[in-house]
């Protein structure tokens, strides 16, 4: 394809009002926020590369992914196990776990 040299490839993009800069970096994470919750996306070993077209940053990053999501609240499972072991209600195997944040801890309480 093309053979251009890095000297010229750097400079044609300096005529075109373009920059590229290395970012030396051990991990990217970029934390989401959308309407399917919240997480995480994390990169490790990245090779940032940091370019800059007419006064605009982008960044380019390649690497190690894997994304971390967020668990919002109680698990349904939990509350099947707390149910299950101590014969409460949904609404009492919800709201121990919500006081305790443990399953073992909630499960022992209602067993009083």
């Amino acid at each position: 394809m093309f053979n251009l040299n890095p000297k010229k490839m750097q400079a044609l993009m300096k005529q075109m009002g373009m920059s590229q800069e290395e970012i030396p970096a051990s991990r990217v994470v970029i934390e989401k926020a959308d309407s399917s919750g919240s997480g995480k996306i994390i990169i490790e070993n990245p090779s940032v590369t940091k370019i800059e077209i007419q006064g605009q940053e982008t960044f380019q990053i390649a690497g190690e992914v894997r994304e971390e999501t967020a668990e919002p609240g109680i698990s349904e499972e939990d509350v099947k196990t707390v149910m299950e072991k101590t014969g409460c209600t949904d609404e009492e195997a919800r709201e121990a776990l919500e006081k305790t944040n443990d399953l073992a801890e909630a499960i022992l309480n209602l067993s009083k």
